[in-house]
């Protein structure tokens, strides 16, 4: 059975946590289980206002939740899968990182990060065996959609082709994709999930 991490925002919201205790985090988990297979990068946090009144402490805060943290914790992860020769990373971006939004200067930035962080970790580790690819969601029924009004969504799905917001399955399926065996021959990408709101 493959060994995995996933990392999410429900616990890593407090900007006190060191590399240290990251990587002593991770250790324990490689001698507990004796292989580190997949890592989930799965955060994803948000503190909007537009630029002319967003502080430095809500761009510095997103940017080391989202972006920072990613690198913490990958860092920490693929000295194992190098060892092993083995690994699977699939990384959390957002369609917000490609078109941007209004309010979310900071969230753009970070989400963006993440994609050419993955591009230059998959030319890093690839002879390794490891592939790193992003899966970019659009709108999904989640935690941080439900404060839309729906007067807000409905002008959205006016925006999406398929007519619906996403769900947490369809992310999931994309992510099960990129961490198969039928995969193997994809890394660097960035797989968008967004039922057609932004293609390129």
């Amino acid at each position: 059975m493959s060994k995995y991490i996933t990392n999410s925002n429900q616990r890593i919201l407090t900007n006190t946590i060191k590399y240290e205790q990251i990587k002593k985090n991770i250790s324990k988990i490689y001698e507990q289980f004796g292989s580190i297979d997949i890592l989930i990068n799965n955060i994803g946090h948000r503190q909007d206002d537009i630029i002319l009144n967003m502080s430095e402490k809500n761009w510095t805060d997103i940017i080391k939740i989202n972006l920072t943290y990613t690198f913490l914790i990958t860092k920490s992860v693929i000295k194992y899968m190098m060892q092993k020769r083995y690994g699977r990373i699939v990384s959390i971006g957002s369609i917000i990182g490609n078109i941007g939004n209004i309010g979310q200067a900071n969230y753009s930035a970070s989400k963006y990060g993440i994609i050419g962080f993955n591009k230059t970790l998959a030319l890093e580790t690839a002879k390794y065996g490891i592939t790193a690819n992003v899966i970019s969601p659009g709108f999904i029924k989640t935690n941080m959609t439900k404060f839309l009004t729906s007067k807000i969504k409905n002008m959205y799905i006016k925006k999406i082709p398929i007519n619906r917001f996403g769900t947490v399955q369809d992310i999931t399926n994309a992510v099960v994709f990129l961490i198969s065996s039928k995969s193997s021959y994809i890394t660097g990408q960035s797989i968008h999930v967004n039922g057609g709101m932004y293609m390129y």
